[in-house]
């Protein structure tokens, strides 16, 4: 046997060997919390504890694979074996959005989705699809030519700064969308173990992210991500399985869970036909006349009610005394909007919910239709119809095509040691994410039971402790409302959000708290996974595809030698900007999770893919046609999300604005106009360019 083979088994059985007793550290720790759980520890201490000891290992695994060297801190010295490799891609996939958000999407939209949001199976099906395309079509022909970078394709292949300068901004652009929304997640979930405050737990989970990145690269980011997805795949199989086995007494879930869609549809008509569920949506009809009401007049009621709030805490102090109800006045007092403007938009953003919580079931679907609407309904019916199966399949196609594009899981290809490993790794991805994706439909499914079957019904006196702490982590994740009076909880008055509802299975199910823990921890590995990709990311295009790059030019007509520790030193202060300014961002609580993760994929569908797919296959491929398609298809999906998303209308002049969606299509499905037109232009402009130089070569 050559010596290079002897010690490459060596080098497999050794990392074979320490994910072994790693995994029994896993299981081992989380059994003791469960005894010391048994023996009385205080749930104050077991979130913390969980906090602590995951963030401490992964920051251990960054100091001890700290490294300056180039090549290991940019590729992980292209050494890393295809199964680990895909055991790091799928933590870096997997993200707070797959980890937290997918199940809460599948709950909350149904396997299809509303007339306004694509269904969940859309993105199980659109992200799966999508690593396929990345198999075939990119990964192998990227590490065949030993770059670092995204950018880097595009400057090896149609050289000149143009097609790097826009492909590194477009890769800040898209990552940057992308790991606002992991943050946000790091500091829900950091929030809710330790009790801190929202933004609080933000600079703890940042920490943890910098403690795995900064000092490694890439190096420490692959080692870390493989020890973050144990976690993640034992936080995400135990729960389910045991509301599995709870339910139905199988816990496999993925086999057994269909039990439960006939009982959910059961329920549902029940609901439906209830006369309390009738009475929670007549008082929200109610609400929104009222809401109607003043916002015909927002600057006389805004003043009405101000001067009524104000004398009735003026009256509580004159004669009952009682603190307690005026400290609870005065907050509602500073809780009232400033001015008319801020007055206007949270009316108008009330009077939206209640709208939607008068519909049927809160405005939920069935769980289990195929779309909304119906094809052989009146003609309402049958356009809802269309624009719901219209709009699954352009968020399908957006999320596989964005996969493909994504920089920061491209990079991780970069780093396994031959062109049959990338395909091989992309193999082990598939598998790895597969086992978690199966079990998300299954998890939402069985949620749904419990609520209708156990929660709704139940005494607001009686409710579980859960419920009160959630609702004060972040209003909008969990909120309870007895608005028809009756006592008694209607599944119309529980409004939960999408990124809470994997976060909450182990209280709902009523299992140990350690679980709780343990999901909570799975969420942060999830959410500090990616985050550690996407900030590497960013930096590297910052500092390597455009500092650098342009400082070189300089420095070659200067003969001077730009040398790879520098570029290592800077990337790393990038970084440490980069996540100072996302932890900014993200705690302004601007959007839940899976919405801002599925714009990032748009962007890259449309800015990456038709350029470097026709560049891989097409030698006709020009470096302008590059350009141009990259431009377009990027503007074409930018127009679109500006001017159709909420709030973002006023950006543009009135005369660039757009009233009506294009084919009924939602703005988080923008890269379905974006990507033929980058296909297109970059075609008709290589086209064009090849046949004026034969026609000049001619002549």
């Amino acid at each position: 046997m050559p010596e290079g083979a002897a010690l490459s088994g060596a080098y497999h059985w050794r990392l074979h060997r320490i994910l072994f007793l790693y995994v029994l550290g896993v299981a081992g720790f989380v059994l003791t919390m469960l005894w010391a759980e048994g023996r009385g520890l205080s749930r104050h201490w077991i979130g913390p504890i969980f906090l602590f000891c995951t963030v401490m290992v992964y920051a251990g695994i960054g100091v001890y694979t700290r490294t300056s060297d180039a090549e290991e801190y940019f590729v992980a010295g292209r050494r890393i074996p295809a199964f680990y490799n895909g055991m790091a891609a799928a933590a870096d996939w997997m993200s707070a959005a797959s980890f937290i958000s997918l199940s809460g999407a599948l709950y909350l939209q149904g396997f299809s989705g509303a007339g306004t949001q694509p269904g969940g199976l859309a993105y199980v099906l659109g992200w799966t699809g999508g690593f396929c395309l990345v198999g075939m079509l990119i990964a192998p022909y990227l590490r065949a030519m030993n770059l670092y970078t995204v950018p880097d394709f595009f400057q090896a292949r149609f050289g000149g700064r143009w097609p790097r300068i826009i492909a590194a901004l477009a890769a800040i652009t898209c990552s940057f969308t992308y790991v606002v929304a992991q943050i946000y997640g790091v500091g829900l979930i950091a929030a809710r173990l330790t009790g801190v405050q929202f933004e609080i737990g933000i600079m703890l989970g940042l920490g943890g992210v910098l403690l795995c990145s900064f000092l490694g690269g890439m190096r420490a980011i692959t080692w870390t991500q493989v020890a973050q997805y144990v976690v993640i795949l034992l936080a995400f199989m135990l729960p389910v399985s045991w509301l599995a086995y709870k339910q139905l007494g199988n816990p496999l879930a993925p086999a057994a869970y269909t039990q439960q869609l006939g009982k959910i549809a059961q329920l549902e008509q029940q609901l439906l036909a209830s006369e309390a569920e009738q009475s929670v949506l007549e008082a929200y009809r109610t609400r929104a006349q009222v809401l109607q009401a003043k916002l015909r007049d927002v600057p006389n009621v805004l003043t009405a009610e101000r001067q009524a709030l104000s004398e009735h805490i003026r009256e509580l102090r004159t004669s009952s005394g009682n603190i307690g109800a005026i400290m609870a006045a005065s907050r509602e007092l500073a809780a009232m909007p400033k001015d008319e403007a801020a007055a206007r938009e949270r009316w108008t953003r009330e009077l939206r919910e209640a709208y939607e919580r008068a519909k049927p079931l809160g405005g939920m679907p069935l769980q289990s239709q195929p779309f909304a609407g119906d094809p052989h309904g009146t003609p309402e019916e049958q356009q809802t119809y269309e624009h719901s199966r219209r709009n699954f399949l352009a968020l399908m196609f957006c999320l596989m095509v964005g996969t493909a594009g994504l920089p920061h899981l491209l990079t991780r290809y970069y780093t396994v040691p031959t062109v049959s490993a990338a395909r091989s790794s992309v193999a082990w991805t598939l598998f790895f994410i597969g086992l978690l994706y199966l079990c998300a439909p299954a998890l939402a499914v069985l949620v749904k039971y419990e609520v209708m079957n156990n929660l709704v019904g139940a005494h607001f006196d009686a409710l579980p402790n859960w419920i009160a702490q959630w609702s004060r982590v972040d209003g909008s994740l969990l909120a309870v409302e007895d608005i028809n009076g009756d006592g008694i909880l209607q599944f119309g008055e529980i409004r939960m959000g999408a990124d809470l509802i994997m976060l909450v299975t182990p209280e709902l199910g009523g299992m140990p708290y350690v679980l709780s823990g343990l999901v909570a921890a799975g969420g942060l590995a999830a959410a500090l996974s990616t985050a550690d990709g996407l900030l590497l990311t960013i930096s590297n295009a910052l500092v390597r595809d455009l500092y650098f790059q342009e400082r070189q030019r300089v420095d070659t007509a200067r003969k001077r030698r730009v040398l790879p520790e520098q570029r290592v030193i800077l990337s790393k202060f990038a970084l440490m900007l980069v996540a100072l300014s996302a932890a900014f961002v993200a705690a302004r609580r601007s959007s839940d999770i899976l919405p801002m993760v599925s714009a990032s994929f748009s962007l890259a569908a449309s800015a990456f893919v038709p350029a470097m797919v026709m560049g891989i296959f097409w030698r006709g491929t020009t470096r302008r046609g590059a350009v141009a398609g990259m431009l377009l298809g990027l503007a074409v999906t930018v127009y679109y999300m500006v001017t159709h998303v909420q709030g973002l209308q006023g950006v543009l002049p009135a005369a660039l604005r757009a009233e009506a969606l294009w084919w009924g299509i939602q703005p988080i499905s923008a890269g379905v106009f974006g990507v033929p037109a980058g296909f297109a232009t970059t075609f008709l402009v290589s086209w064009w360019e090849l046949r004026r130089t034969k026609s000049i070569l001619t002549t």
